[in-house]
């Protein structure tokens, strides 16, 4: 039997991931209350050893939570293998869904939102630190999670806790403000100024051709995979969950774009992370 105990942040995607894993063959319960999860475990054991379970245990528990240690003590006792998935996000991304939804936090049911959120984060950070997966989704979008849960519960896919985003942007449009690293490639020719490459973008071949033909395209791309493949073991080892890796040049269409596809195909070769990109300002004229 595999055992999955689904919990996380409120607002973070918990009733997606329990969803998406009942469409992977799971048999899902959610708020289940915290002393019955033991016996339930135990009876559906002595009936199948090749049932998937999926237990959500969330902040609605209440003051039953903290004796989840409790359970998955005698769960240990009884020799019941499991896992614990994590769902977080930003206070800044969990804020705003709450406010979109305009939904009531179970915490806040009186007072602020935020308030909720803190002491929530407070509560569940033990269980966090226990986790043996934890998905920030403050990046992510649901098909997103869909295909994360995808990889690690039907591929057994190699799992080290980190998403890695691969953005290009347009300088004249702002940093975007969640990058943890930023490159600026306005050092090269811009294909904006040649005739034909105006409209395009990097998407199109021709304008990934141009600029790549000078010496310091290819140069750069070299260079860039071999610091991000430096740093990216570093930080899973730390423990970083999402890595957003920005890309600007002026206008963000062709040269940004160009660099963030390289490096996208670059990365994606590597299956022990997440990985996405996204074109912020590819659209813009």
């Amino acid at each position: 039997m595999k055992l999955v105990i689904v919990s996380g942040m409120s607002g973070a995607g918990k009733t997606v991931a329990l969803k998406s894993m009942e469409d992977m063959g799971f048999y899902c319960v959610d708020n289940m209350p915290i002393f019955l999860i033991t016996k339930f475990a135990g009876a559906v054991t002595s009936e199948s050893d090749k049932r998937k379970i999926a237990i959500g245990v969330d902040i609605r528990s209440g003051e039953e939570l903290p004796g989840l240690r409790d359970i998955f003590r005698e769960l240990d006792g009884k020799r019941i293998s499991y896992e614990i998935l994590f769902l977080d996000a930003s206070d800044k991304v969990l804020l705003k869904r709450y406010k979109e939804t305009r939904r009531t936090h179970p915490l806040a049911r009186d007072g602020r939102i935020e308030d909720g959120i803190r002491e929530e984060r407070r509560e569940l950070t033990w269980l966090r630190d226990r986790a043996d997966y934890v998905l920030d989704t403050s990046m992510l979008l649901t098909r997103d999670l869909r295909a994360e849960l995808m990889e690690i519960y039907t591929e057994d896919r190699t799992f080290k806790n980190l998403y890695v985003t691969v953005m290009s942007f347009g300088f004249k449009y702002g940093i975007p403000e969640d990058a943890d690293l930023v490159f600026d490639v306005r050092f090269l020719p811009n294909p904006f100024y040649v005739e034909g490459l105006k409209e395009k973008t990097g998407l199109d071949k021709e304008v990934r051709d141009f600029v790549l033909r000078f010496e310091d395209g290819p140069a750069f791309e070299k260079k860039l995979e071999d610091m991000v493949d430096f740093l990216i073991p570093r930080y899973i080892s730390e423990g970083k969950n999402q890595l957003v890796i920005a890309i600007g040049c002026t206008g963000g269409r062709h040269r940004s774009v160009t660099f963030a596809e390289q490096l996208y195909g670059h990365l994606r070769r590597d299956a022990s992370f997440g990985i996405k990109i996204e074109h912020r300002d590819i659209k813009r004229n």
